[in-house]
């Protein structure tokens, strides 16, 4: 169709580019033209779409009326295309942390952050919440002085996921969960604490895991009915392998987003993973099954796989912590390769400080410990930066000095309910600790979504072109669209996407050469009701998408580090997150951050609808 191309945009070069808050660059905001489908509907559009008549012709309209020929794949620019957000460690300093070596066992890594968290006599002087997960040390502190076991818990967790998952409730957490594989690892894990030698304080801990991840003895399906048919699991993923060297009770395989190919956790063959707050509304997605674990209280950490936002946003909609560290940080080796330069394994918690002690397990290398290794779990990141691990027992937040950078127009895209609870949060930070807001302009969001989308589809489509025929049928019908698009996407619109992740990466550096982080809302709405025309073929939603997923972007097409805390609900009691992105490698201090974000809104912490007490006595 040259006859019909559109003229795409010129941008002007990256350096020349007014990043001042009076910056005449003008906020576009999400254009989409795509109405809400389901059901019926959406079955006939993945008909017109797959047709070769049609097809092409729907596609066409398709990406121009979503201007994606205008701002990507007709544009002129004139930064070279970078392909994977790889950083170079600068060395800079950081303050109140205590670094260690990135290749230290896991459970050593674990004792040092142990070592920077509160102890219980402190803890228990903090201002009680009105509510309040349990967190690993919680559960550690009950093993060691034998009040509860991992068996005891194990048995409680497994009658707690047979609760959740048949009627009234069918909230759908979990793709596959083994009740023997859980009864032995809890054994093991009581035995040890019995002979008074736990492997490390997440000895015996309950951590799920997204089914994009490998872990024995589940099949890895990816949210799909196929997907483990044609590619086999064999060993644990590299993030597995070291939580088990920590003695974590590995729980089973959270439910997803079909393939990641979408942000609601509404999967047809497992069924729609229900929001612990409120069971009509989403969790978000892609992991969202590991989201909804940790805000119901089965699990204190669960595992998830970042590549458009995918554990901050269904973090942000459960009202748990979502924290997704630098790309390169935590190998991906045992992963589905749906978005290689993209992705990133992120971790889903009760509290910052759970966040941070399986942050410390998961990042750096094994190399140390080759006997329990193979070779493909080695290749994290050549000469990566020593761990840091932020001394949150002693912090003295007033003493920071923390700049923020809020580009106030993209800060303001979203409800009112959200923008008034962000701001209100910044607002004590600012009076707490005398921490800055800085006001810039981040340039071309819109566009960078636009790259984003373009890119990851792209990858999404090379990773299953060679199923793609034989297996459409066992497909639900929204990734059946999804896939059409992505299969649309030919190399120059490729190339000018990894132009624009280049030119984007250079507004960022230069915003950071003038605060800590970047502030903003993690979403642009809450969580949504679930309608019963989507259960049973998934839905095409992307004006709700593309508010959802409005903050996430520059932590994955970027590689930067980033973190959502929650910090309050709307006016339907739904919960609300902030986000902070960091510079890379800075994980230590948006921990920092984010602990002292947390402090501050704690109290106000509410209890979910559907909630399990772990640790109840009784």
């Amino acid at each position: 169709m040259g006859f019909l191309k559109d003229k795409g945009v010129i941008y002007e070069p990256a350096d020349r580019v007014d990043l001042g808050p009076d910056s005449d660059e003008v906020y576009l905001q999400a254009n989409v033209k795509a109405p809400r489908m389901a059901g019926l509907l959406v079955k006939v559009f993945t008909w017109f779409l797959e047709s070769p008549i049609f097809g092409g012709i729907l596609l066409y309209f398709l990406k121009r009326n979503n201007l994606i020929h205008k701002l990507v794949s007709f544009a002129e620019l004139q930064e070279p295309p970078l392909f994977e957000p790889m950083h170079p460690y600068n060395g800079s300093e950081e303050t109140e942390v205590k670094c260690v070596e990135a290749d230290l066992p896991p459970p050593e890594k674990v004792r040092h952050v142990v070592d920077c968290l509160q102890s219980a006599e402190d803890v228990s002087e903090s201002p009680k919440p009105s509510f309040r997960r349990w967190t690993i040390l919680d559960y550690s502190r009950a093993y060691t002085s034998g009040e509860i076991t991992p068996r005891m818990v194990a048995d409680r967790f497994i009658a707690a996921v047979r609760e959740s998952s048949n009627p009234p409730l069918q909230m759908s957490f979990f793709i596959n969960f083994s009740v023997e594989d859980i009864i032995r690892q809890a054994t093991e894990s009581t035995l040890r604490y019995e002979q008074g030698k736990p492997l490390s304080v997440l000895d015996g801990i309950p951590i799920a895991i997204k089914d994009e991840i490998d872990c024995m003895p589940y099949p890895t399906t990816g949210g799909t009915k196929w997907l483990h048919k044609v590619r086999h699991c064999t060993e644990d993923a590299c993030c597995v392998k070291r939580l088990r060297l920590c003695g974590a009770i590995i729980v089973g395989k959270t439910n997803m987003h079909e393939l990641g190919a979408g942000i609601s956790g509404i999967n047809p063959h497992y069924g729609a993973t229900r929001n612990p707050y409120n069971s009509k509304k989403i969790t978000g997605g892609s992991s969202s099954g590991s989201a909804a674990v940790v805000a119901a209280g089965l699990c204190p950490v669960a595992l998830g796989v970042d590549g458009g936002g995918s554990v901050r946003l269904p973090a942000a909609l459960c009202g748990v912590v979502g924290f997704k560290p630098t790309f390169g940080r935590v190998p991906h080796n045992g992963t589905l390769p749906l978005n290689f330069t993209v992705g990133m394994v992120g971790i889903l918690a009760a509290t910052v400080e759970d966040s941070l002690i399986a942050y410390a397990a998961l990042s750096g290398n094994l190399s140390s410990n080759p006997s329990s290794m193979t070779m493909t779990c080695i290749v994290a990141r050549k000469n990566q930066p020593q761990v840091c691990l932020p001394l949150l027992k002693s912090a003295n937040y007033m003493s920071f000095n923390i700049r923020m950078a809020r580009s106030a127009k993209w800060f303001d895209d979203c409800t009112d309910d959200i923008r008034e609870c962000c701001s209100h949060a910044i607002d004590k930070l600012s009076d707490k600790y005398g921490w800055k807001t800085v006001e810039v302009t981040i340039p071309e969001i819109e566009v960078m979504r636009l790259a984003h989308y373009l890119t990851i589809g792209s990858e999404c489509s090379n990773a299953i072109a060679a199923h793609q025929e034989k297996i459409l049928a066992e497909m639900g019908w929204d990734v059946r669209v999804g896939l059409s698009v992505y299969g649309a996407f030919h190399s120059k619109e490729y190339l000018n996407a990894q132009r624009i992740r280049n030119r984007q990466l250079q507004f960022h550096n230069k915003i950071f050469s003038k605060a800590d982080v970047i502030v903003t809302p993690t979403t642009g709405v809450t969580a949504y009701t679930i309608k019963e025309d989507a259960l049973k073929t998934g839905e095409l939603d992307y004006i709700n998408g593309a508010a959802l997923v409005r903050y996430q972007i520059a932590g994955n097409f970027l590689g930067l580090p980033a973190v959502t805390v929650p910090v309050g609900y709307d006016k339907s009691g739904l919960p609300i997150g902030l986000q902070f992105i960091g510079k890379p490698w800075s994980e230590s201090l948006l921990i920092h951050v984010a602990s002292a974000m947390q402090a501050l809104c704690t109290s106000e912490y509410k209890t979910p609808e559907v909630f399990y007490d772990m640790l109840a006595k009784k």
